[in-house]
């Protein structure tokens, strides 16, 4: 399991674990500045081979829904923290 922290001043992150997936409720208090970013981390995941790894929905005011398959968590816990959305990830038992 991994845990990671992030800014709350900067992006909401709330997680939920269904069946089959991991349901992300992401949220920017500065979506302008940030609206780039989600996009590219999207892009990467829409442009890989697996066509249901990360599915992303995009609403009014920067919030973004985002399913992630359970396989593929760790990929997008990284790929946020790339983009230093996250600032720290580890290894949890």
């Amino acid at each position: 399991m991994l845990k990671y922290e992030y800014n709350s001043e900067i992006i909401q992150i709330k997680e939920s674990v269904n069946e089959k997936d991991i349901e992300f409720q992401i949220r920017f208090t500065d979506g302008v500045k940030y609206d780039g970013v989600i996009k590219r981390i999207r892009d990467f995941f829409d442009h890989n081979d697996t066509y249901t790894d990360v599915m992303f929905n995009i609403y009014a005011n920067y919030e973004y829904q985002v399913f992630v398959r359970k396989d593929f968590y760790t990929d997008f816990i990284l790929a946020l923290m790339k983009y230093q959305l996250i600032e720290k990830v580890e290894w949890r038992n």
